[in-house]
């Protein structure tokens, strides 16, 4: 960018922060010897006057791609990462994984460490932020890819999901086919898109089967099997409790078939259950767990793939993909016995 016919250089950049050349400098690379004030003031300024270094892209700089998460304590987590690392492996580039879990600091110095060894591509995999972190990138000129977007990502940045509304919806049915009509729901994470789009189908098919929606039988949900297990509980102390369960989640599901076993219930002759991303454990739970399979590691591969083509300065097909979702029948659901009730 040109300021007053002027292109933006360090020497601009310093002059307006009142600091010298090789101390923006230090902030370009990542540096960590400038106090906290100074570093902010000197980003802003980079920020607002999209200060981009001559020659900062170069193909395949450093050969390696980042993977950032909030955490990486989930078994979906790895499924992910298997699939981007099966796609840089075979590329022979490595990959640099990442958790700021959720922490504005977190973000602040894994952006730092990306200044100072570069990046050829970054695949996020956080909730929120993204929309800082892709300011910053956009800046650097790196190119970013996001899995499971939050909501409305920019136009420019391509994004991996998956067919979320079809899945809960074919969960939904699947329970309804059986006999069931007072289907409980755990929702997801209420700010993620998946989340949304999982509640609609689960909606979408009941209001297709000429069933109720009934807001008292849906419980709130975080994805982790600790707020399955809180939600099932509440579902299950109820008068008229549901007779199955849809989960947003397999880790959730599992915290259901710990609240059945709590109250001696048995899955499936007393409960039929859901869940949702067919995770390693999901068939070797007991009973094995009916599940919608989340194609995670393809969705893994197919964001390296895109993120290396954007590195190369190739064009992508879409911004946009949604990998299908399937679901798997197992043994956690059955026949209602009692389908008048």
């Amino acid at each position: 960018m040109a300021v007053g016919g002027r292109r933006v250089t360090i020497a601009t950049i310093a002059e307006a922060a009142g600091v010298s050349v090789p101390t923006v400098s230090r902030v370009l690379n990542g540096r960590t010897d400038v106090s906290p004030e100074t570093r902010d003031r000197i980003e802003h300024l980079l920020r607002e006057h999209d200060y981009r270094p001559r020659n900062s892209r170069q193909p395949l700089r450093a050969g390696l791609i980042d993977l950032v998460f909030h955490d990486l304590d989930s078994p979906w987590a790895v499924e992910l990462i298997r699939g981007v690392e099966e796609v840089t492996h075979a590329a022979g580039v490595g990959t640099v994984i990442s958790a700021v879990h959720r922490r504005t600091a977190s973000t602040r110095q894994w952006l730092q460490n990306l200044r100072s060894r570069q990046s050829d591509g970054v695949i996020l995999v956080i909730s929120d932020g993204a929309g800082p972190v892709s300011t910053e990138l956009h800046r650097l000129n790196v190119p970013m890819v996001i899995i499971d977007p939050a909501g409305g990502a920019a136009a420019d940045v391509p994004t991996i999901g998956a067919t979320n509304w079809a899945g809960g919806r074919s969960a939904t049915e699947h329970l309804i086919s059986l006999g069931h009509k007072r289907i409980g729901l755990i929702e997801g994470p209420r700010n993620l898109l998946c989340s949304r789009a999982r509640m609609d189908g689960y909606r979408a098919a009941l209001e297709s089967a000429g069933l109720r929606v009934d807001r008292k039988i849906i419980e709130p949900g975080d994805f982790n099997h600790e707020s399955g297990f809180a939600a099932a509980e509440r579902l299950l102390s109820k008068e008229d409790r549901p007779t199955a369960i849809f989960a947003s989640s397999d880790q959730m599901a599992l915290g259901v078939y710990e609240a059945a076993r709590l109250r001696g219930l048995r899955v499936p002759d007393d409960l039929s259950i859901v869940g949702f991303d067919d995770l390693p454990e999901a068939r070797w739970s007991s009973p094995p767990l009916t599940t919608v399979r989340q194609p995670l590691a393809d969705m893994g591969g197919l964001a390296a793939r895109t993120v290396l083509r954007l590195s190369r300065g190739e064009p992508i097909e879409t911004p946009r993909v949604e990998l299908a979702t399937e679901l798997v029948v197992r043994e956690s659901t059955a026949l209602f016995a009692e389908a008048g009730r």
